[in-house]
């Protein structure tokens, strides 16, 4: 059985950027995330224990995005990684990592990452 988790606009307030003053200004950052699990236990069951906890998966993605990187590639990358091995019941991770207004010198709404391992 397919199955998804989505954990859909999550947002904070972080300092990833190549720039100087983003390591001091910070940004304010938007993240979807997509879990493939398989739920069918948890359908039966009615258990926490047999899915992947939400609350736990944005503890997760918490840590990771207040650790500072230049890039959101590395950030993500982070963030998918630890999560597959936090919860070996998650057999891919699909994440949109979205920068709002990025400092690019242009009118632009977002920059973003879209990641999907295996």
């Amino acid at each position: 059985m397919k199955s998804e988790i989505i954990l859909k606009g999550i947002h904070f307030y972080a300092y990833h950027g190549l720039l100087p003053q983003e390591a001091v200004v910070g940004n304010e950052y938007v993240i979807t995330i997509m879990l493939s699990v398989d739920i069918s236990k948890a359908m039966q069951t009615d258990d926490v224990h047999d899915t992947v906890n939400y609350a736990e998966v944005y503890q997760v993605v918490k840590t990771e995005m207040q650790q500072r990187s230049n890039l959101l590639e590395h950030v993500a990358g982070r963030i998918a990684h630890r999560l597959l091995h936090d919860f070996p019941t998650i057999t891919s991770v699909d994440i949109q990592l979205e920068k709002l207004n990025p400092p690019l010198g242009a009118a632009i709404n977002s920059s973003a990452i879209h990641l999907v391992l295996p």
